[in-house]
């Protein structure tokens, strides 16, 4: 009699929909085990599962080489929900013929809007000039237009490429720095101007982060870097959080050596309560979630189980979401 498989499932965003997919999983005679999870589990956590589970679909969890040769040999599959994937010891994994597998390009509509979100805000000084009226105070906060901007992006993948080009309909100047080589055609097309980190980061007025977390892009922005940049420039990062030294963010700010800040990720999730990112009134903050779009949410959901399937050696070909409304 053939064993049972058994899955973790552990993605934040699928936690709340776990009834409506528990018989998806019961049609493919998987046992399902549901963690209890506020963000991401931790090292400690995942160590709990060990030589329980043949596969999961997972957050952020942290499988660390500990965790992963603790869940070995049973472990076959780990179905990371979304795109980025740094949280996991890929060559451990590798090693160990765990499959790791994500959803490539999953987020990049909703993550660019958030970043021109947050330079309108800023530019157009919007949540400023509300708080003021809000509280009596009729205050003429000056602004700039985005046609009289300079936008700087870090890493021009594909949300990179997709901010800059929702920034090159407002009329920006464009220049955008990455470690491979972007397509000719659409620098052209953009009129990007592609330079080093040091020039980018002297010369924007915004600087929106979107390059992958890896060893060459931790702390990319830290003291050093951050005294390059203008003394009114917006750093926005919907990255990862840890691309940013925070301490070295917060030292600047409190400094006014840069502007302002917009943050959706941070190196410790969930912000700590005693951040002083906090009480900052040239911070704007959000909970990991630039990424929120109710279709592109659907989409990772679906693929996700189906990228859990064929790790687990289970065809995927005659699963349909509409059975599952």
């Amino acid at each position: 009699m053939a064993k049972t498989l058994s899955v973790l499932l552990s993605a934040p965003y699928m936690l709340p929909m776990t009834e409506r997919f528990r018989p998806v999983f019961e049609r493919y005679g998987l046992e399902l085990i549901v963690a209890s999870v506020e963000e991401r589990l931790s090292e400690e956590q995942l160590l709990t599962y060990a030589g329980k589970i043949d596969g999961v679909i997972c957050g952020d969890d942290r499988f660390t080489a500990r965790v992963l040769e603790a869940c070995a040999p049973r472990l076959k599959i780990i179905s990371k929900w979304g795109t980025g994937i740094d949280s996991i010891d890929k060559d451990t994994a590798a090693n160990l013929g765990i499959q790791v597998s994500n959803t490539p390009n999953a987020f990049t509509t909703p993550v660019a809007d958030s970043v021109l979100g947050y330079i309108l805000a800023f530019s157009r000084r919007q949540p400023w000039l509300d708080a003021e009226m809000k509280l009596g105070r009729w205050q003429k906060i000056p602004g700039s237009a985005l046609g009289e901007c300079t936008l700087g992006v870090i890493g021009v993948g594909n949300v990179g490429r997709a901010v800059l080009r929702r920034a090159n309909a407002f009329g920006m100047r464009l220049l955008g720095t990455d470690i491979v080589e972007i397509p000719a055609d659409f620098i052209a097309e953009m009129g990007v101007e592609m330079t080093d980190l040091e020039a980018l980061l002297s010369q924007s007025d915004f600087i929106s982060i979107n390059c992958d977390l890896n060893p060459s892009s931790h702390h990319l922005i830290n003291q050093q870097t951050l005294e390059l940049m203008q003394p009114e420039a917006v750093l926005i990062n919907t990255a990862r959080g840890a691309v940013v030294d925070e301490a070295a963010l917060i030292s600047a700010l409190k400094a006014g050596k840069i502007g302002g800040a917009a943050l959706d990720v941070f190196e410790v999730e969930p912000l700590p309560a005693d951040s002083p990112l906090l009480s900052m009134q040239n911070v704007m903050l959000a909970p990991h979630n630039a990424n929120s779009s109710p279709t592109a949410w659907e989409h990772v959901h679906w693929n996700s189980i189906r990228n859990l399937l064929e790790g687990l050696g289970i065809s995927a070909e005659d699963l349909n979401p509409a059975d599952y409304p």
